[in-house]
């Protein structure tokens, strides 16, 4: 059965001005029950994280100051939300959602997070949105806590993983794989292990060859036991805060194009849903729903 990381609090509202990236969060699942992509069954609520979990990719001097609110102006304006309880408890539900995905994907071959993607958090401070990195989180688990000894995270979104690679610098059991906008933020970019930077407007068929011409290759290279794949999808070209020039048809067609080798592979996967800003939520949520789609039509 597909399992997929739900918590109420991932819509936690905010301020005006700051509530459509929000949206998609009670959208999403409503979507994949309404059309019965899934079941209420297919959904769990994950718990909050033990603290030695969070410790494993962030400092302890950056978490403390986190969970005690204690963060400064600059450092607040630069997450992007207002900080509050209610905003540092959701970080640490989507981190540990993303870190019992992991279980179950380890059983199951796949599981999803409605949330994280959070790949903009660094080991010792948060940035664009991001105040806890849930893949790096979940890596960190898995290879302290179970038999894995090689993950690969492949990070699609449109901006480059820069806290990822930051986190996993030192970390030659993680390969850090970003495909992602040149022109776009993170401005001044971190070294992951493999950095592909597209140039504005890439469409669909350059972007898909590249992919298919990469990853496949690093699958063979790295022989990981396990995946983290950031689905995001602000490539689309209605994107308002990408520039990229995919469709909606293109950026199926690479879920569908990483799914399958994960699957053909027998890599379990774990995938966070990651960033989306189109205008029009019904192409964000379409979007979305095309990726839990499709494992449940390969995987089950």
């Amino acid at each position: 059965m597909l399992k997929i990381a739900y918590h109420p609090i991932y819509k936690h509202p905010l301020p005006e001005g700051h509530r459509f990236p929000m949206l998609k969060y009670e959208l999403l699942p409503q979507q994949l029950l309404h059309e019965g992509t899934c079941e209420v069954s297919n959904f769990f609520e994950p718990t909050f994280p033990e603290t030695k979990h969070i410790l494993a990719a962030h400092t302890k001097t950056y978490y403390e100051r986190l969970i005690s609110l204690s963060l400064d102006t600059k450092e607040i304006r630069k997450n992007g939300f207002p900080l509050s309880q209610e905003l540092v408890d959701r970080e640490l539900l989507i981190a540990n959602g993303t870190i019992q995905a992991s279980i179950y994907a380890l059983e199951h071959g796949i599981a999803m997070n409605i949330a994280g993607g959070t790949h903009h958090a660094y080991s010792d401070h948060g940035e664009a949105f991001c105040l806890l990195n849930d893949q790096a989180i979940g890596a960190h688990y898995l290879l302290e806590n179970t038999f894995i000894n090689k993950i690969l995270i492949v990070d699609l979104d449109v901006h480059q993983g820069n806290g990822t690679a930051e986190i996993f610098t030192q970390e030659s059991n993680v390969f850090t794989f970003s495909m992602h906008g040149d022109k776009n933020y993170p401005f001044k970019k971190e070294k992951s292990d493999l950095d592909i930077a597209l140039p504005n407007d890439t469409k669909d068929q350059e972007y898909l060859s590249i992919l298919k011409s990469t990853l496949p290759k690093l699958i063979e290279e790295q022989q990981p036991d396990f995946i983290y794949y950031l689905s995001g999808v602000d490539i689309l070209a209605s994107d308002k805060l990408g520039k990229l020039g995919c469709s909606i048809i293109g950026c199926k067609e690479r879920d569908r194009f990483v799914l399958q080798l994960c699957k053909d592979h027998k890599i379990p996967v774990v995938c966070s849903m990651g960033g989306g800003y189109s205008p029009d939520i019904k192409i964000i949520i379409e979007a979305h729903a095309n990726t839990y789609r499709l494992a449940q039509d390969l995987f089950f």
